[in-house]
């Protein structure tokens, strides 16, 4: 039966401000470099005043509403849930949304009293990237923000992985895969960061519960996850908790397990210049392929190629005439 949506996402729904940074900066302002940190209204805004004249960017975003709009980018037909204030960045939010072409439960005069969540990624020369985030409305996502029938209406369910330290996110996860499970809805998750499971271990293994049909994590993450030592330990243990997965290993490529078989991907050798979204738009051009009949090597051979054409730019995203170049790449 064929399906009104390829992919049904949930996620925190953020504004992002890509800033580009010194390496001395991390220092300066006491940052920690190389992770999503989570920060009240008031430290990020007195970090933004510093930063304000280095912003590149500023856009809809949220990690798993990058991995969305990529995939929509790519001709998917994608539903996403999220949660934002009435405020400035909130309208602008709904209207990024819209314009890449993503159905969303968020009514721009039925949002909520608040301030929409903001998110810095500030970019370091050796392109790494590190998050200071406000969640703002989003903190409070829960069942409310979900559209059941758009779940069911979907072939796959994505979750991200930063919902898990909320209690009434984790609600909404469980409640998100109950609807799928009883509509034949595939239930993929993204561990999203390696803080989330160091840090929030108990409430991610809660999520997972009793598996999913499709895990998405990098190397890092798995060996936290699964209390191993090497990605070759921890894709054997892997099996435990996800039908199927994908391991991202930045230069190194990836490993794809598809219920059978270990498959490696190669990676597309790039000048970094910003990794922002790599790992999002990995989950988005991969999930496009596996819901347009390709095999999971090729989609993570498409997911490969459009990372490596987004870190070597600033941003998580692609143009169309760059999404277009690269579907044709891989899928002719």
């Amino acid at each position: 039966m064929d399906k009104k949506y390829h992919v049904y996402g949930l996620g925190n729904a953020v504004v992002d401000y890509e800033i580009e940074v010194s390496e001395s900066f991390f220092e300066e302002n006491d940052v920690e470099k190389g992770l999503m940190t989570l920060v009240e209204q008031e430290k990020q805004m007195g970090l933004l005043k510093v930063v304000k004249n280095n912003i590149k960017k500023k856009q809809s975003g949220g990690s798993a509403a990058n991995s969305i709009i990529s995939l929509a980018q790519m001709g998917g037909k994608a539903f996403y849930s999220c949660k934002v204030a009435s405020d400035e960045d909130g309208s602008f939010y709904v209207d990024g949304l819209t314009e890449a072409g993503v159905k969303t439960n968020l009514v721009k005069d039925q949002l909520a009293d608040g301030v929409t969540g903001k998110c810095l990624v500030m970019v370091s020369p050796d392109a790494e990237r590190t998050m200071y985030t406000f969640l703002g409305a989003t903190s409070d996502f829960s069942e409310r923000e979900l559209v059941p029938d758009a779940i069911a209406e979907s072939k796959y369910l994505f979750i991200e992985g930063y919902l898990v330290p909320s209690e009434s996110g984790r609600s909404a996860i469980k409640e998100a895969k109950r609807i799928a499970k009883e509509n034949g809805v595939k239930v993929s998750l993204s561990f999203s960061d390696p803080a989330m499971v160091k840090y929030f271990k108990n409430q991610m293994q809660e999520v997972v519960g009793d598996g999913v049909d499709l895990l998405f994590c990098n190397e890092e993450e798995a060996m936290l996850f699964t209390d191993t030592v090497s990605v070759i330990e921890a894709r054997e243990a892997l099996r435990e908790y996800a039908d199927k997965f994908v391991i991202t290993m930045g230069k190194n490529g990836a490993c794809v397990f598809d219920g059978d078989t270990f498959i490696d991907i190669e990676s597309y050798p790039v000048k970094a210049v910003d990794t922002t979204g790599a790992g999002d738009m990995f989950c988005g051009a991969f999930l496009y392929g596996v819901t347009h009949g390709h095999t999971m090597a090729s989609s993570a051979k498409l997911a490969s190629k459009a990372s490596s054409v987004v870190v070597s730019q600033f941003g998580p995203r692609l143009e169309a005439v760059q999404t277009l170049a690269v579907l044709k790449e891989v899928f002719g």
